[in-house]
This record gives C-alpha cells, structure tokens and sequence, in this order.
C-alpha cells in the first residue's frame, strides 16, 4: 500500500481492533532503527510520532555517520571499535544514503594532535573500525596539505591527516528505514502525539492514549511492550509513566551554518581546532559548505531551538582562523540549522565531557527508553532495545539488520542507468543536481521519472513533490522542503523561488482553502527567516 495521508486514516480506524507486539514512541533514527529491528524478528509494530518524521534531533546532526576521534582521546576504545563496525553497516546497506567523506585533520604548533599523535590516533582508528586498506589514513606534509587545501591557515600548518569518514542526510535515512520496515508490516504515523499511558490491574502499561495533531481527535494504541524512544523529549514521557529516577538527560545545542561553497571551496572535509579545546567541521555539499557544531548548554523550547547571533559568530570567528584567506560575514551566512543532543546527565561535567553512550531505563510499569546515543550507533541501540523485547515476549530471534538493504538502494540499478534514462527524456538536471536527488530518493528516482511521463507539462521538481506526497507521508510545505529534501538547509534560494508553486499543489491535492494555504506558505517564510536572521 502507499504510505500517505488515505492510508494513514484506514490505519488509524484499524486500531480499535488492533494490539501491537511493540508500540514505539517517537520516529526519530532511534526509533525508526527499533522498528525496523522489531518488525524483521517477527513482530507487529507500530511507531508514532507527535510531528514530523525525524523533526528533533534526527534531521539537525552534523550528518555525518562516523567513530569521532573525541573518544580515542578520552580512551573509550570500545566505543570506537563499535562505531566502526556500525559505519561499514550502514555503507554496506545503504550506499546511496551514507557517502564515503575524505577528512583532513589539520597538525599545527600547539593543537590538540601532534604529528606523531594525530599518525598514532588515525593508525588506531582505522585498525579499530577495520578500515578497508583503500580508505586508510594517510599523513600528509605542510605542503601536500596545502595543496589539497590551499586556504588552510599556512602560518602554524606542520601536516595533517587525511582519512575516511562518511556523509549521509539523517532525516532521508530515518525516513527511508521506516519504509524498510513497512516492506515487512510495520505501522509508522507522525504527527500523533502520546498524551497518556493506560495500565491494567497488575500497573503494567497495556495502552497509549493518543492524538493525532491534524484531526484533533483521540483514540487508544493497545500494545504488550512500550518503548520511549524521545530523544530530548524522553524524560517527558518518563514523568507521565512517573518513572523518573536518579538518572535524567542533559540537553545541549549544537549549531551548523550553511556558506555558498563558492566562498568556502573545499575539496574536502576538513576537521579543525577551535580556540577553547573544541574542534569542528567544514564540510563540502553540493553547492554549498556547512560548518558547525557548538555544543553549550540548552534549557529553552525544544521543538525548534534558536540559532543567535553568538552562535553564528563562533563558528564565523573558528572558520575565519583557520582559513584566513576567505575573510567570512554574518551575510555570507545562508542558512542554519539547531539541534539537541540528548546526553546523559553526569554532575560537574561541562557539554563536550559529557559521554554520548546510550543508555536504557525500564520502569518498574512496563516502559523501556532510550537515551543518549549518536546517529552511527542507531542500529546497535535498536539491537539492544529489541532483545530486551523479545525476552520479555519469550521470543527467540536474532537481531538480522545487519544484512537488511535500506529502502533505495537496487544493486541491479546504477545511477550512470537512470541518468542516461533522464537524458533521453531530455529532462533539464545538471550532473550536480542529480548526484543530489540520487542521495536522497537512490533508485527511486525511476518513480519520480514515472511520474514525470505520466505528464509532460510538470518538471521534475513537480514530480518530486507528488512522489514524496503519495509515498513519504509528506503532509506539510515543511515536510517537503526541511525532511523530505534538505532545500530549506542546503539549497535556501530554491525554497524561495519554488514556493507558490509547490504550495499550489498541496493545496489542490489536499484540497487546502485559502487560509490553509496561507498559514503553510507563511510557516515556510517564518522558517526561512529564522534561519538567517539571527537574534
């Protein structure tokens, strides 16, 4: 069946008869990994979440799938090891959502890595995550650093290190693993918010008192084993189960901003020294460079926190040390994103001490959350979760999702095919445009073609919306252009140009009035300025 909003209502009407082996609170990359993890065991899961697809945390990282080098620093070699194994997985199964990304780590007088540290570190590195010989560390001289990277400050530049990490897009990968588990009968709603936890006679949990957010009305998940998977909103949950104990999260914010990679040229990442023992990344994308993270501490609103002028300004003043040449500005800024990371709460510890180990809470009632974590050890989470799961269901199944393909990517289908297809249709792409497109939908891109044959009087970017609306649960003018795409970060100056048109085929799909129409071009505009005017 087609995942959109006619199915969505078919499927909320089949609760009343429905009871759900797992019930998964929140679709983040968390979530979607549990599902996926559930429903290949056997078992019948459902996924609910109170907005978007992956609109916390998992659409605002720094969307990247690597170790960190942070850990081998702080000598958590476990976790380097595991992040490793996790990074060739997701490569493994999902090749055209998790990119191959050359890394250059500047050695300057006084950094954090000396010459000899920074070659030890990399060696350790690579043999802990079992890196493939090709992608191997390689250290690299004063000179052929600046070679690779001619607008590196050259003043305290001795070398550098030049290794593999990769790239993904966070929201498609969520998106597209949700959709993975469909294949095998997962249920995944968003927008519908968990208002209330029900028990039985024992205290246990048996139900879900639920909302969906667009009708405004209610109705009850029934289910035998709850996850709490909320990311910074976990502890919320926790205190509706009552269930809070000693341990709670520690929010911190992370922000990236977007720079015409015209005036920020990289050829490759580059991952640099900031003043204060911190280090951030440049990082090359289509037509753009994106820069980022902070990392302070965060207790304000957490649906869509703020993006300020101090933020902004650390991140031009780190960019402009290390590439003195380019001479960054708060206008060069186009656009900006900010996220939460969900940490585990450790007394006395500042933002970047605190460990990004996961960890999990099982209440006394019946509810299992999980906290913590980052993207590249979303698959190791749900592994965990779900055999916790199957022993209280007294079912005996192993974790497969190690050999699970992730929805769009076809080994009989290359992109050098599809794009040879696009040319005879005489469809207008550049090369650049369409490496993008095949990065998020992989061979997908066949139906949006499908779509487009179906009428030559839409362009492509027309067939895109409708294939995202009658296939990706696309409810909104924001699901499109922040989730479903990437535009409103990577592309801004598109967002801007196609937007009446785009609204106008919501509108005339889901039948909007001219007020609702207004209200959703308006909440694009809103987003659009709060990403590049800053406080």
């Amino acid at each position: 069946m087609s995942w959109n909003y006619k199915n969505r209502i078919i499927t909320i009407k089949s609760f009343e008869s429905e009871e759900f082996d797992i019930v998964i609170i929140g679709g983040g990359i968390t979530g979607a990994g549990i599902l996926l993890d559930a429903t290949s065991r056997g078992l019948k899961a459902v996924l609910i979440e109170k907005e978007d697809f992956a609109s916390g945390t998992s659409s605002r990282s720094t969307k990247l799938i690597h170790g960190g080098l942070r850990y081998l620093k702080n000598l958590e070699f476990k976790i380097v090891r595991e992040t490793g194994k996790e990074r060739a997985i997701a490569y493994k199964n999902a090749p055209h959502l998790v990119v191959p990304e050359k890394m250059i780590l500047p050695i300057q007088k006084g950094g954090t890595y000396g010459k000899w540290m920074t070659s030890f570190a990399l060696w350790m590195y690579d043999w802990l995550a079992d890196v493939a010989k090709s992608e191997r560390r390689k250290m690299l001289n004063k000179e052929q650093t600046l070679a690779m990277e001619p607008n590196l400050k050259p003043d305290l530049l001795k070398g550098s290190g030049f290794y593999s990490e990769y790239r993904t897009d966070d929201a498609r990968l969520t998106l597209e693993i949700i959709k993975t588990a469909q294949r095998s009968g997962a249920v995944a709603l968003n927008y519908i918010e968990a208002k209330t936890l029900k028990y039985d006679e024992n205290g246990k949990i048996n139900s879900i008192v639920a909302n969906d957010n667009l009708n405004n009305n209610s109705f009850e998940i029934k289910g035998k084993v709850f996850i709490n998977a909320c990311g910074p909103w976990s502890d919320e949950i926790r205190q509706i189960d009552q269930s809070m104990n000693n341990k709670r999260l520690h929010l911190t914010k992370g922000v990236h901003i977007v720079i015409d990679r015209q005036k920020l040229p990289l050829k490759n990442s580059v991952y640099f020294d900031v003043e204060g023992g911190r280090m951030i990344f440049a990082i090359p994308r289509g037509k753009v460079t994106y820069i980022g993270t902070t990392d302070t501490n965060y207790e304000g609103k957490k649906d869509n926190p703020n993006v300020t002028m101090e933020d902004v300004e650390y991140l031009i003043n780190a960019a402009n040390e290390m590439f003195p040449n380019i001479q960054l500005e708060i206008d060069d800024v186009q656009s900006s994103w900010s996220g939460l990371r969900p940490l585990i709460h450790e007394e006395g510890k500042s933002p970047s001490e605190l460990s990004r180990k996961d960890e999990i809470y099982l209440s006394p009632k019946g509810l299992i959350t999980i906290a913590g974590g980052k993207l590249t050890g979303y698959r190791i989470m749900a592994q965990k979760v779900v055999d916790i799961v199957c022993e209280r269901l007294k079912i005996n199944q192993k974790c497969i999702t190690d050999s699970i393909q992730i929805n769009g990517y076809g080994k009989e289908i290359d992109k050098k095919q599809i794009l040879d297809k696009i040319k005879t249709l005489k469809i207008s792409i550049s090369e650049q445009d369409f490496e993008n497109m095949w990065h998020i939908y992989g061979v997908q891109i066949l139906k949006i073609i499908e779509l487009f044959e179906k009428d030559s009087n839409r362009d492509l970017l027309v067939s895109e919306v409708m294939f995202c609306i009658e296939n990706e649960m696309t409810l909104s003018l924001l699901d499109f252009y922040v989730r479903r795409t990437g535009m409103m970060y990577f592309d801004i100056k598109r967002v801007k140009s196609s937007l009446d048109k785009i609204a106008n085929i919501f509108k005339e799909h889901y039948q909007w009035d001219e007020s609702k129409l207004q209200s959703e071009i308006q909440l694009v505009k809103d987003e659009i300025k709060n990403r590049s005017i800053f406080e």
